[in-house]
């Protein structure tokens, strides 16, 4: 007892300044530590959209990112229950959605191993030993050790080593989180564009064939008067190679929509083979942008909330880049039996203990640690770059979007009217044909104009389809009126 009473008192006397040096490099660590505050993108925020000038009154707000934050259900503004099925078949089975699903995980994962560097580390071990030689009590006698106890390890966060590489592991991990964000976000978009415009092949397809009906009814016709002695050969030849040319798109037209068809499948992770798409029951909804769409909308952008969430963590690790040039101290103990018998190791008497802190500090290290923190400074560099680069993206994708949508919304107007010129035209020429006023180039003139126009028209409504979801996508897949901000708020 007394052995263990000096024992006691000695522990006693070198907690007094152990904690002094404790609270000296506390101290020291508080005055040293790098500030983490992020740096702005250095991009000049403009007072509203270009293309939306009637936008100008809502402004900018400074607004955090939302990367979290659900993107919304913008793809039943559509209208087309076939649409809102594939999109969530894809949202579930996407093989892009699981892998970045499957990297945030991992991300939270190396987190919580940062934040456990930073609690007491505590293990049991066992074992024993039998040796000799000079180095032992019983010198070239043999003997037995038998250990059983506990281990305790502790090291102190002085200078922020451990919290900078836990801030940086989190940074990461929201990062992660946005990508997901981004990632379901551009599959959402891929799927209804795909799934949009093999809408549109298969009614453009039906155009064909039904102008390919028509253009064999035309030559059925010539061929009878031409058996009549009412039409030359020139005008069967003409109208038969007519027909070829007309099949020959229709085939194209089949081509592009297997295609679409295949990549639609890989798209809401199912097989090619045998993958098909019903008939459409009808024309999908063109949702209409709110003219008043906020610039801050572009603060839910993930893409964005992913580049500054990689800026705070290339902080992060710089201030623990920083942090390695300072000391670093732990603290260590152990408790326990230890006995030379079996039998003996758990008695009182067999108890053993030990404590000890250790204090290391750099002095050379052949310029280790300052290349690490240039690195540390340099991926910085790349993070503030690149953030400013997506900021940049962001700002041209939504003026990308609206001045298509502009002036794809007056080539629509126009191409309507030419529409219904050329079935006027078309049908004119049809009349006066079969009366034998006009000759069958006339005819054929009208048609392939009608044909072409109508093409033309259905294609400019598809790549309105395509814009629009381009630009929810570019807007962080969804859209707020001033009214609705502001009913919300």
């Amino acid at each position: 007892m007394d052995n263990d009473m000096k024992a006691m008192q000695r522990i006693r006397s070198l907690a007094v300044p152990l904690s002094a040096l404790m609270a000296a490099l506390v101290l020291a660590g508080c005055a040293s530590a790098p500030p983490t505050v992020a740096e702005h993108a250095g991009v000049a925020v403009p007072a509203s959209f270009s293309e939306q000038k009637s936008a100008a009154a809502a402004g900018w707000t400074t607004a955090a990112p939302a990367e979290a934050q659900p993107r919304g259900a913008w793809w039943l503004a559509f209208s087309d229950p076939a649409l809102s099925a594939l999109v969530e078949r894809a949202g579930e089975a996407n093989t892009d959605v699981q892998t970045a699903a499957a990297r945030l995980a991992e991300a939270r994962a190396l987190l919580r191993s940062a934040d456990a560097q930073r609690q007491p580390q505590v293990g049991a071990s066992g074992g024993a030993v039998r040796q000799a030689g000079a180095n032992t009590a019983n010198g070239m006698q043999p003997a037995t050790l038998v250990t059983a106890g506990l281990n305790f390890s502790y090291e102190a966060d002085l200078f922020g080593r451990l919290s900078g590489a836990s801030d940086a592991a989190r940074a990461d991990a929201t990062a992660r989180e946005a990508l997901l964000q981004s990632t379901r976000l551009m599959v959402q978009a891929d799927v209804a564009q795909t799934y949009l415009q093999l809408r549109s092949l298969q009614t453009e397809r039906q155009l064909v064939e039904q102008s390919l009906t028509a253009y064999r009814e035309t030559l059925n016709l010539i061929e009878r008067r031409f058996r009549a002695g009412d039409a030359a050969e020139l005008d069967v030849a003409r109208m038969k190679t007519e027909v070829s040319a007309t099949e020959a798109e229709a085939l194209a037209l089949e081509r592009q929509q297997a295609t679409l068809t295949h990549a639609l499948a890989v798209l809401v992770g199912d097989v090619a083979t045998g993958f098909t798409l019903a008939s459409p029951q009808g024309e999908a909804t063109l949702p209409v942008i709110p003219a008043g769409v906020p610039a801050t909308v572009l603060a839910r952008r993930p893409d964005v909330s992913a580049a500054q969430a990689s800026v705070l963590a290339a902080q992060a690790r710089v201030g623990v880049a920083q942090a390695a040039w300072f000391p670093a101290i732990t603290l260590t103990g152990n408790g326990g039996y230890a006995s030379p018998e079996l039998g003996d190791l758990f008695k009182w008497s067999a108890r053993s203990w030990g404590i000890g802190a250790l204090l290391s500090l750099p002095i050379f290290d052949g310029g280790q640690r300052a290349a690490q923190e240039e690195g540390a400074r340099a991926r910085l560099e790349v993070a503030v770059a690149a953030q400013r680069g997506q900021v940049l993206a962001a700002f041209r994708e939504v003026e990308d979007q609206l001045s298509a949508l502009r002036l794809l919304a007056g080539q629509s107007q126009v191409l309507g009217q030419a529409v219904q010129s050329s079935e006027r035209a078309t049908h004119l020429s049809d009349v006066r044909y079969r009366n034998g006023l006009v000759s069958q180039l006339e005819l054929l003139d009208a048609r392939r104009n009608e044909l072409r126009n109508r093409r033309q028209a259905l294609q400019v409504r598809t790549a309105q389809y395509t814009a629009t979801v381009a630009l929810i996508r570019a807007l962080g897949g969804g859209w707020e009126s001033g009214a609705q901000l502001a009913a919300r708020s």
